[in-house]
């Protein structure tokens, strides 16, 4: 998975997405430069979360970019997927990667070095390291900081894609510091112009 970019890593949100269907965000992101798609859809039942993959990897594939499944390993297994996203209390990254075959990605939210380098042990492809400011997309999330992002940084040698509130106002806040790439929400998929949103991200990232 070393050939993969994480630069700008688009998470979807139907309800909070301008477009009128999810498949015509994650394509109007995709045009404006995104490189991974994660299907991040809380509220679905499986059966939607199962179709609407199905049909958000017709996009993806048509841009020759990975789709990721939040959470899920049945769905993203299902829909054939490049790949899962799994938090703290989900399977864990060495069972998920015994069930899914070594060619599928998984990414782990791993919030402290601790758990970065059980991840990165486990055969994690990438970690997201966050809250790294306040996020109405997940509460819960507490808030993480500059100096355990360097002490992460500094303890693997894995991708990691930044997340949580992470906007074009703010992600050059994290400039110099190794980051692969940055996960983001709201500020492409709500923004007036997805496309034009995406295209202002990927440009600013380019500047990590």
């Amino acid at each position: 998975m070393n050939n993969i970019s994480y630069k700008l890593y688009s998470c979807t949100d139907s309800g909070l997405m301008t477009h009128s269907t999810v498949e015509e965000s994650v394509a109007a992101g995709l045009r404006g430069g995104a490189d991974i798609i994660q299907l991040r859809e809380k509220n679905a039942s499986s059966r939607e979360l199962y179709d609407l993959a199905v049909r958000v990897k017709r996009v993806t594939d048509s841009f020759g970019k990975p789709l990721i499944i939040d959470d899920r390993i049945d769905v993203a297994l299902a829909a054939d997927a490049a790949g899962v996203h799994l938090g703290q209390s989900d399977i864990p990254c060495d069972v998920a990667h015994r069930i899914m075959g070594a060619d599928k990605m998984i990414g782990i939210t791993a919030p402290t070095v601790e758990l970065a380098l059980k991840a990165q042990a486990d055969g994690a492809d990438y970690l997201g390291v966050g809250a790294m400011f306040v996020t109405s997309t997940k509460t819960d999330a507490k808030p993480n900081t500059r100096e355990n992002l360097a002490a992460i940084r500094a303890a693997v040698n894995i991708p990691i894609v930044i997340i949580g509130g992470v906007k074009r106002t703010n992600v050059l806040d994290f400039a110099g510091m190794g980051v692969n790439g940055a996960a983001v929400i709201s500020d492409i998929i709500a923004d007036k112009d997805p496309e034009a949103a995406a295209r202002e991200m990927k440009e600013i990232l380019l500047k990590l």
